[in-house]
């Protein structure tokens, strides 16, 4: 099978396109930011880090471990919160939508110094 003058054209134009295509694809994946992430150990009664601070728009994912029990994360000013499992990562992604400095707090009962659990973002232009 051979192709005449113009199912050639139509058949290289095409090759053309595809590469072409493949290497805007290429580019816009390599121009987006990757996000950062900001590894949080929870334990008996305490995150580390305890505070963060973040850029307005920017997101972030909040990955957490922790080395006893059961914890929990709750952000309630961002709506946001996850349960934190021995022997597991828990990834969170945030994207800040207001400046300010916000409470983070442990809401699954971990002990006797639960109510203590809690830390800070702070959240910049």
């Amino acid at each position: 099978m051979t192709l005449s003058g113009k199912g050639l054209r139509i058949a290289a134009t095409t090759a053309i396109l595809a590469a072409a295509s493949v290497v805007t694809y290429v580019a816009a994946q390599s121009a987006e930011p990757k996000e950062k992430v900001i590894k949080i150990t929870a334990k008996r009664f305490d995150y580390t880090p305890g505070n963060l601070t973040l850029k307005k728009g920017e997101p972030v994912i909040l990955e957490f471990t922790t080395l006893d029990v059961l914890m929990g994360f709750n952000l309630p000013d961002f709506n946001l919160r996850a349960d934190i499992v021995p022997d597991k990562v828990t990834r969170v992604r945030l994207v800040p939508d207001k400046t300010g400095t916000f409470t983070f707090l442990c809401d699954i009962f971990c002990g006797a110094r639960h109510e203590e659990m809690n830390g800070r973002i702070t959240v910049v232009d």
